[in-house]
């Protein structure tokens, strides 16, 4: 490994394991094709992604050849530990199976979000590492990223790769996103790395889907960094498994606010808090949508129903009426919540 790689290397490892907690959802909307933006999921939340990149052959075959790469991760509190699994890799002659381990520490700071991978590459059987930068609070988010390999490509010296890119939201469910990742030493066939994308959320779901056109073979971080002589064209689609949907959420949280004209429950993608809520007569709830999906708060026996709240979104109703009213949330019922009236008016 070249002396300055190496440095490079420890330091950025070294950040990694020294880095403070701390780090939020994503989804294909804030990502590029090549650059992961710093993604680390949910807390309790396991995840199977999957990426298919097709490549036309030439007369007379003209076969049609599937690159695909299966992620399979965990998020545990505000790092993502995971795997990156490529069936067809050309990252190294005659190796075709490319497996990636790679733990991801995100780090939210407002509009700034900072994230340091780890990883290794067994078909390169490289160290890798990555820092990488998302900015952006508005309709536009900017990516950046350095990487470093231990063996680059299965050869015996260090490599680096520096990327940009760029996500622009044109509607809660739509955006468009392009990136360029560049070898620093590329050698002679290595092309830039770049990446073009439409990226949906499926309303109402937790799945997203990105349609793309590349130059690159897997989504690891060096498949992700050198760039062929060819345009790749596929589709990633995320699935998260929330397992609080399969096996609770631990019984959730209850809450008492009799002496309050107004109390506030917040609705995550996973559920209500308070799920439980006990109030007098004559007091407003107001429940605020703080998820990344539309839900929303409808009783079982029809006397309320907020429609459905988009994200960001509120909806307020006042309560009289004595008694206890079971609600769950209609897109997503295994979203369950209830508002318990008792004693007499303020």
């Amino acid at each position: 490994m070249r002396p300055s790689h190496r440095s490079t290397l420890f330091g950025l490892l070294l950040t990694l394991a020294l880095m403070p907690a701390g780090a939020g959802a994503q989804s294909v909307l804030e990502r590029t094709p090549n650059l992961a933006g710093g993604w680390v999921g949910t807390a309790g939340t396991a995840y199977f992604n999957f990426l298919h990149r097709f490549e036309h052959g030439d007369a007379p075959t003209r076969k049609v050849i599937n690159f695909p790469t299966f992620l399979m991760g965990y998020t545990v509190g505000p790092v993502l530990l995971g795997v990156n699994y490529a069936s067809n890799s050309d990252l190294v002659a005659s190796y075709p199976n490319e497996w990636e381990p790679f733990a991801r520490l995100g780090v939210p700071a407002g509009p700034v979000r900072l994230a340091f991978t780890g990883a290794y590459n067994n078909a390169a059987e490289s160290v890798d590492g990555e820092a990488s930068l998302r900015l952006g609070a508005g309709a536009l988010a900017l990516h950046g990223a350095a990487r470093v390999f231990s063996k680059g490509y299965g050869e015996d010296e260090s490599r680096v790769a520096l990327g940009g890119g760029a996500v622009l939201t044109l509607h809660p469910n739509v955006a468009i996103a392009g990136d360029a990742v560049t070898l620093l030493d590329r050698e002679t066939g290595e092309e830039v790395a770049w990446g073009a994308a439409l990226q949906l959320r499926i309303p109402t779901t937790p799945h997203t889907l990105s349609l793309q056109a590349s130059n690159t073979n897997t989504a690891t971080l060096q498949g992700s960094s050198r760039g062929a002589d060819v345009t790749r064209y596929g589709f990633e689609f995320t699935i998260p498994l929330t397992l609080s949907r399969f096996f609770g959420g631990g019984g959730g949280s209850a809450a008492t606010a009799t002496d309050q004209q107004e109390v506030v429950v917040t609705i995550s993608d996973t559920g209500f808090t308070p799920s439980r809520l006990t109030i007098s007569p004559g007091t407003t709830v107001t429940w605020v949508n703080q998820g990344q999906l539309a839900h929303t708060a409808t009783a079982e026996n029809g006397s309320f129903d907020s429609g459905l709240l988009q994200p960001g979104e509120r909806w307020s109703r006042r309560f009289d009426q004595v008694g206890e009213t079971p609600y769950f949330c209609t897109p997503h019922p295994f979203m369950r919540g209830a508002i318990v009236v008792t004693g007499g008016a303020r």
